[in-house]
């Protein structure tokens, strides 16, 4: 299995990173990415990837993290994305939930590094919440100008309408199911995760975040990818290797990842 999206640079992972990787492999997790928010949790992210085999860094500045960002930033996370342990860049998006005093400044800094991947052939991580219509002009646009690329990045966390996932595997885009498929009231999210291709589909944690039914409320680690998979596997009525073997391939090519 994998996981494409664990935060094992977060605080609450910082007196006991090496239990939660052992079990992770334990339960059968061959590769994760960690992805940063910020500089300081970019770098960490390069750290922990570089002394573990199985984990790549993602770098980047969240939407929620623009404000306190400065353009020096955007300078060292250019410099840092030339690290071989950096797979992608991100985790970046729009979020209007907290966000709404900083809307031109996180379209400003998505646009700026939706560039950088461009110009270090990188694919994106992106998060979205209650910013769908602005993201989805922006992303058109960007695309216009630039061209689509097959491997431009991935929905972490979708939790999207089936209408726009359409739009965005239109544009290139994987889809990212994490815990919230599992619960029992996630219509839209199990429907979206139904109809998701096999050959767009991944699957995360968000570790320490959104553990899965039935460990909601819990400090979630990647081990739990697993209930991610039954849960997806259950949804298409498919064999669970099915899902494993897809979702593998789609990582490793997504994030050019040599699998094994």
């Amino acid at each position: 299995m994998i996981d494409s999206h664990a935060h094992l640079n977060d605080e609450a992972f910082i007196d006991n990173l090496d239990e939660v990787l052992l079990d992770a492999r334990k339960s059968g997790i061959k590769t994760i990415i960690c992805p940063g928010w910020d500089i300081e949790s970019s770098i960490k992210a390069i750290k922990i990837a570089e002394r573990e085999d199985d984990i790549y860094a993602s770098i980047g500045i969240h939407p929620e993290n623009v404000k306190d960002a400065k353009d020096e930033d955007l300078l060292k996370i250019e410099e840092l994305s030339s690290n071989k342990k950096v797979v992608a860049i991100g985790e970046i998006g729009l979020d209007y939930h907290y966000g709404k005093d900083t809307i031109e400044l996180q379209k400003e800094y998505l646009l700026k590094q939706l560039a950088l991947s461009t110009k270090k052939n990188l694919p994106v991580i992106i998060h979205l919440r209650e910013a769908t219509e602005d993201f989805l002009n922006i992303i058109k646009e960007y695309t216009e100008k630039n061209g689509k690329h097959e491997k431009i990045g991935v929905m972490h966390c979708y939790s999207g309408s089936t209408e726009t996932m359409k739009i965005l595997l239109d544009l290139g885009f994987y889809i990212s199911f994490g815990g919230p498929v599992t619960f029992k009231n996630a219509k839209t999210v199990k429907e979206t995760a139904l109809l998701c291709p096999l050959d767009r589909l991944l699957i995360e944690t968000d570790s320490p975040y959104l553990a899965p039914h039935p460990l909601r409320g819990t400090v979630n680690t990647p081990k739990n990818v697993s209930l991610v998979l039954k849960e997806i596997a259950k949804i298409k009525g498919i064999d669970e290797k099915i899902i494993e073997e897809n979702v593998e391939k789609n990582l490793y090519f997504l994030f050019n990842i040599k699998g094994e």
